[in-house]
């Protein structure tokens, strides 16, 4: 199935015939739902206006268009905190991050959190997962979570290598990111060997690390991730022609938050348009080989008869900017890195349906509950997706009564220095920063502004003012970034102290030595000055 992508030489007709034909779930008891097998791929780093228009003229995703044809796509999917740790954290427990307090990549859930895949399994499911989950604590490098910690510090350093493209040296290579592959190999493996066999039903989760870029290892000891690869295999499933060449504001004109962001990026110096293109197709073609494994657990599920039986969940954990608003990576409220996929086909879901209520990760706890017939706790964040998928009112389905008109996002990590949060609704996007006062808000309306290039909040302060008045109904946010701050400085002190002589020598070799060492007396002093 190698030839035109995924569904290839089989062709999408076929694979919709052997969904219809494909085995029927055994009859359920008197009274109960039947009860569908489920599988969940999640992704890391895939920006969700790929997977409709006009966002989807760029690239071809044909596992992408096939669930669109056959399933549900939501049009306003978010992720509660767009960088991987948190995010999952959300994702695996419906709670918000300022709940799970997962703060940074370092900080995640504990070990034994009971998340909907225990539920599941305990209610009768056979589970699995292959690959990334990312979602407990103790987890990425170290200067990760310094950096994390000390974004309080008054100084500014480059924590990224600058974000550049590269070409596998094999013209035709399908395979580039062979972990992922491998990882997908197993997940279909098991579908073929023992989930065909199962009596019961099953939930199988793959996450997978494309389309985040690779790691860099000519920025040094302690390198980032700023190379975009693939192949031209790859490459040529993207629409040059379509790729937008993002407007950046100048470096004076920026949001002092952005412009923090973009330094420690390293997008602050000169890129050329064919440049900020070149990564961006690049990037796009790492979501085409992303949608090619998507396409081979489809296949899987067809070739086995389990199609028909089975709900796929299709999503990621926060986007890519790919040089919009001269930056890369997430780790910002904007469109590219906030927006998530999330596709949804299987029995009983509506086919070629869109749905632009705003939903976000949290709101996949319940979801699984609900179609494994589990009781769905009324402590989460979230709100199962059921009834969007089904066009059934939402007060009948859910004793809390319908979802809110608004989603959260809230990020606390590393290339921001202050702690951030959005809520979204409408037409319009609230930014906040740390305790609502000492920096400024942003507020975007996306129906007149999608490329959220103009901060309208001094024009329309009363809209200002009731979403902000919203989001403290939601959340203490000013306490939430003061304890976030005082944890970032005692886990920094902690730290410290177990360096002992070992910390100057440690703190200046990490990802941003390229600044540090040109003064590490200067950004020592900084430190301690903080402390």
């Amino acid at each position: 199935m190698r030839d035109g992508g995924p569904l290839g030489r089989v062709g999408l007709g076929l694979l919709l015939m052997a969904a219809g034909a494909g085995a029927r779930p055994r009859p359920a008891a008197p009274g109960d739902q039947p009860r569908y097998n489920v599988v969940l791929v999640a992704c890391d780093s895939l920006d969700g206006r790929l997977t409709f228009f006009p966002g989807n003229q760029t690239v071809d995703l044909p596992s992408i268009n096939f669930m669109k044809r056959h399933g549900t796509v939501f049009l306003n999917a978010y992720t509660n905190s767009p960088i991987c740790c948190p995010s999952r954290a959300a994702m695996w427990s419906g709670l918000y991050t300022h709940l799970t307090e997962s703060w940074n990549n370092f900080k995640g859930l504990d070990p034994d959190y009971v998340t909907w895949m225990d539920l599941m399994e305990k209610h009768g499911y056979r589970a699995q997962k292959f690959g990334k989950l990312d979602f407990t604590s103790g987890h990425h490098s170290v200067s990760n979570r310094v950096e994390a910690w000390t974004r309080d510090v008054n100084f500014l350093l480059r924590q990224e290598g600058r974000p550049m493209v590269k070409l596998t040296s094999h013209r035709k290579q399908f395979r580039v990111m062979e972990k992922d592959w491998q990882t997908t190999d197993k997940a279909v493996n098991w579908i073929k060997e023992e989930a065909l066999n199962f009596t019961q039903p099953f939930v199988l989760y793959l996450g997978l690390n494309l389309p985040h870029p690779y790691p860099s290892p000519y920025a040094g000891e302690n390198f980032g991730s700023s190379t975009f690869l693939t192949s031209s295999y790859w490459l040529e499933k993207v629409n040059y022609e379509a790729i937008k060449i993002p407007k950046w504001s100048s470096l004076s004109e920026m949001h002092p938050v952005d412009y923090y962001s973009s330094y420690t990026k390293n997008c602050t110096g000169e890129f050329t348009k064919e440049e900020v293109r070149n990564i961006r197709a690049f990037y796009y073609a790492m979501c085409a080989e992303t949608d090619a494994m998507l396409g081979e657990i489809i296949s899987a599920l067809r070739d086995t008869g389990l199609l028909g039986k089975t709900i796929i969940i299709f999503t990621a954990d926060h986007g890519e900017l790919a040089m919009e608003h001269r930056q890369f990576y997430k780790m910002s409220m904007y469109e590219g890195s906030s927006h998530v996929p999330l596709l949804v086909m299987g029995p009983g879901v509506r086919k070629q349906q869109q749905i632009p209520n705003v939903v976000s990760l949290v709101d996949i706890y319940p979801t699984m509950l609900d179609i494994a017939g589990i009781p769905v706790p009324q402590n989460l964040s979230g709100y199962s997706l059921t009834p969007l998928l089904h066009e059934k009112a939402e007060s009948e389905a859910s004793p809390r009564g319908p979802r809110p008109s608004w989603v959260l996002s809230e990020f606390h990590g590393c290339n921001v220095n202050s702690s951030v949060y959005m809520l979204r609704t409408g037409k319009w996007k609230y930014i906040t920063y740390s305790d609502g006062s000492s920096v400024l808000p942003q507020l975007f309306d996306l129906a007149a502004d999608p490329d959220e290039l103009t901060n309208v909040a001094i024009k329309f302060p009363v809209t200002v003012y009731s979403l902000d008045k919203i989001l403290r109904s939601i959340v203490n946010y000013p306490k939430v970034s003061s304890s976030v701050q005082e944890y970032n400085k005692q886990q920094f002190i902690n730290w410290k102290q177990s360096l002992g002589q070992n910390y100057s020598n440690v703190i200046a070799n990490l990802r941003w030595h390229q600044d540090w060492l040109k003064d590490p007396k200067k950004y020592e002093n900084a430190i301690d000055k903080w402390l």
